[in-house]
């Protein structure tokens, strides 16, 4: 489990100064770049050139409303680890509440022939040591 603080800024909002829907997955991905980082591996994953890691699957639940100036915790979690692919969940938490779900899917692919690949065994011990047990 890895955890980050998030700030919710008015631009990442309506004129009603909550978050717009399609901010949230800026801010998954902001601390998926981070917890990538927090993985200290050998391999510079954003500029390999030997595989990507694109998202085949993603979604979100609004729980309650997020609002201007507000601050979350990001917990993101390793909930399915396999060979080729994995699955994250980020839960923007706040006074012990989930305000916010988001779940991404992300498979190994070879950068050259864009076909699935067996994951990097350094990134795959680093996704399993943060997996949900």
């Amino acid at each position: 489990m890895f955890q980050r603080k998030v700030r919710i800024n008015f631009y990442n909002c309506d004129p009603a100064g909550i978050l717009f829907y399609g901010e949230i997955y800026k801010l998954a991905h902001e601390s998926y770049e981070v917890f990538l980082e927090s993985l200290r591996m050998k391999i510079d994953y954003f500029a390999s050139n030997e595989f990507v890691l694109p998202i085949i699957h993603s979604s979100a639940d609004y729980l309650k409303p997020m609002k201007t100036s507000e601050v979350f915790n990001c917990v993101i979690s390793v909930t399915r680890l396999k060979e080729s692919s994995f699955e994250l969940t980020y839960d923007f938490e706040r006074d012990s509440q989930i305000y916010s779900s988001v779940k991404t899917v992300h498979v190994c692919v070879s950068k050259k022939e864009f076909k699935k690949v067996k994951m990097p065994a350094e990134l795959f011990e680093g996704l399993n040591a943060n997996l949900l047990q």
